[in-house]
């Protein structure tokens, strides 16, 4: 099960709080063991835990804005450095304007350098090892995240491919190309030769593949076309399908099986709706770092209810809905919608890459 937020929060605070905490103790056991420990001593150290408490508040205010995937090692100790020395700078202020001193050491009230100095080595040291354990336990925990996204996207391909061979090819998909081919052997021998070629490259994708997860994006359009060449070759010129592929996405990294319900609605809901021959065009480009796809089909769209007749489509696209959902959590898009007498499906998909997408569904998707 995923991490939940509120956990990750109530984490943070324990932490939080018990290691400011620890510092507390520790600063009063140093002076108890060199006996300079008074009233005002321990007064001035619950100040500067205080104090360190509430500037550590602020460093995770902008480290949580701060992208742990877009950034290396060497960049975030930087950064780590940066903002401790920058929070040891406003605690000393802060200090300055509650004390007339900053730490209970016996050196001139005339030497602010040397009282700077004392300052500096009483919050740069406890905010580096603030910061370090945070990036240490956020990458723990994001990394316990992943590897629980990763086994759920697994066994979510695997059912994806499951189903796509119960619900789709057993029986109408296989079983009517069969008998397309087996009426071909007669007719045109080249022509089923042709048609058990796409078919036989359509099941090595669909049966064969061990590659459960990301494929390149130009592994999953050749199944695809596999997918239309055999329905063509089936409906002859009762279909027409174009694509149009922008080079750059061929090496996108995308989650096998996600295009194929949405390419057989298009096929299956066109042909009842659509006058003939039915036009679908496929498209592909990337756009600043995102991948979108359009699937667009003559015809018009199949209301909710009606589909809910059909056991095929709330099944295959709620599985398309949480494989998404599941693989590019926040950064993903996919809309549905009517618009000049075709049925646009478009699909967004993100790298997971630093920038954070806020969109809100708006439009009408299936089921």
């Amino acid at each position: 099960m995923l991490i939940d937020l509120k956990d990750r929060n109530h984490l943070f605070w324990i932490l939080h709080t018990s290691g400011w905490l620890i510092f507390l103790a520790i600063v009063l056991l140093i002076n108890k063991v060199g006996g300079h420990l008074t009233r005002a001593v321990a007064a001035e150290a619950f100040v500067s835990m205080a104090v360190g408490f509430m500037i550590t508040l602020g460093l995770r205010f902008l480290y949580r804005r701060t992208g742990l995937q877009a950034h290396s090692v060497l960049s975030l100790s930087f950064r780590a450095a940066a903002f401790s020395f920058l929070g040891a700078n406003v605690g000393i202020w802060i200090l300055a304007a509650i004390s007339s001193s900053y730490v209970q050491v016996d050196i001139p009230a005339s030497s602010p350098i040397v009282r700077y100095l004392a300052g500096l080595s009483t919050y740069v040291a406890p905010f580096i090892g603030w910061s370090a354990l945070y990036f240490g336990i956020k990458f723990w925990q994001d990394r316990i995240i992943q590897k629980e996204r990763t086994e759920k996207a697994r066994a979510l391909a695997q059912t994806a491919q499951l189903q796509m061979l119960r619900y789709r090819m057993n029986p109408h998909f296989l079983f009517n190309t069969l008998n397309s081919i087996r009426a071909l052997i007669s007719e045109n021998k080249a022509f089923a030769k042709t048609m058990v070629t796409e078919l036989s490259e359509y099941l090595r994708f669909a049966l064969v593949s061990k590659n459960y997860e990301n494929v390149p994006f130009k592994d999953e359009m050749e199944s695809v076309r596999h997918y239309f060449n055999i329905q063509k070759m089936r409906y002859e010129n009762k279909m027409d399908v174009t694509f149009d592929i922008d080079p750059a996405a061929d090496e996108y990294p995308i989650i096998s099986f996600v295009l194929h319900p949405l390419a057989e609605n298009a096929v299956k809901y066109g042909l009842s709706t659509s006058p003939l021959p039915l036009r679908i065009q496929i498209s592909a480009k990337v756009r600043q770092g995102a991948l979108q796809i359009d699937i667009v089909n003559s015809g018009s769209w199949v209301e909710p209810e009606r589909q809910e007749k059909d056991p095929l489509i709330p099944k295959g696209l709620d599985n398309v809905r949480r494989r998404l959902a599941d693989a590019y959590p926040e950064k993903h898009r996919l809309d549905i919608f009517d618009e000049e007498g075709a049925v646009h499906v478009r699909l967004t998909l993100g790298k997971g890459r630093e920038e954070t997408w806020s969109w809100v569904r708006t439009s009408r998707e299936a089921g």
